[in-house]
């Protein structure tokens, strides 16, 4: 059988959980991963509150994982509260790449490392299909959002806000 190209695409082959591999043009000049994940997928029908960003915050004894939608905000008081900590701030990226074993841009929420506690914003229920990175930059996977809140052990709750 070959060989799974990021330990998040072999996650969900492992599960058996139906999925998609997207792959885009990755302008190694942009450091904006998620809007450029939104403009390079809008020719394949997809909007932009289905294209989940994942960043990894701190919790005060642990890493984590928030799952929400490219445009919105993190809520860190929310995720917190999700989590069921009193506090949380964003990680430090060299903390984060070094815990999921993935480079900042293509930090996925499936196959890291060491399983961290995840939440995934609520309001990937309202579609069919959601994407998050696939695990390497230009790479998205779509999949049901129930199917990336399963394999990640997530909760969910609203832990976005609009800008």
């Amino acid at each position: 059988m070959a060989r799974a190209a990021t330990p998040a695409i072999a996650v969900l082959v492992a599960a058996g959980i139906e999925h998609e591999v997207m792959q885009y043009h990755h302008d190694p000049r942009n450091d904006s991963f998620g809007d450029e994940a939104v403009a390079e997928l809008a020719d394949a029908g997809i909007v932009a509150d289905q294209v989940f960003k994942t960043l990894i915050i701190a919790l005060p004894k642990r890493l984590a994982v928030a799952v929400l939608p490219v445009p919105a905000k993190l809520s860190l008081k929310a995720a917190a509260a999700a989590l069921g900590v009193p506090k949380a701030e964003m990680a430090d990226p060299a903390a984060a790449q070094r815990s999921t074993g993935y480079v900042i841009g293509g930090i996925s929420p499936l196959g890291q490392r060491k399983p961290l506690p995840t939440v995934v914003d609520a309001s990937a229920l309202r579609f069919d299909t959601v994407l998050c990175s696939a695990g390497k930059r230009g790479w998205d996977v779509a999949l049901a959002p129930a199917d990336l809140i399963r394999a990640t052990g997530a909760v969910s709750a609203d832990i976005s806000v609009r800008a």
